[in-house]
């Protein structure tokens, strides 16, 4: 099972994360953008996630994914059960989550992709 703090460890080693207190629930931002977000009682975590792809993980596993809610379902977003989430899986989409937000340079710099 994964926690918040499991992912905090791992959003706030990743290049201009910051996380917030927001609504009472915490959020880890690149600048403005939202990449990770926990429901108030941190049962469940979105995260950025291509919108052409979602619907192919929810249907693939949806014991752990679920789509947003109506209002959110415009972003690119998942929501998982945090229940159901091993820590190597949380560690790769809170990455990938965070990919999706900074430059292409800034990823390959931290990751240490030479292309």
């Amino acid at each position: 099972m994964v926690g918040v703090d499991d992912v905090r460890r791992v959003a706030l080693a990743l290049p201009r994360t910051t996380e917030h207190l927001i609504r009472d629930r915490v959020k880890f931002r690149v600048g403005r953008i939202v990449y990770v977000a926990f429901s108030r009682d941190e049962t469940t975590m979105g995260f950025g996630y291509p919108k052409e792809e979602r619907a192919a993980l929810v249907a693939a596993e949806p014991d752990v994914f679920f789509l947003p809610g109506p209002v959110d379902l415009r972003y690119q977003w998942v929501e998982c059960r945090l229940d159901r989430l091993d820590p190597a899986r949380m560690h790769e989409l809170v990455v990938d989550a965070w990919q999706m937000c900074v430059p292409k340079k800034v990823a390959r710099e931290h990751l240490g992709d030479p292309s």
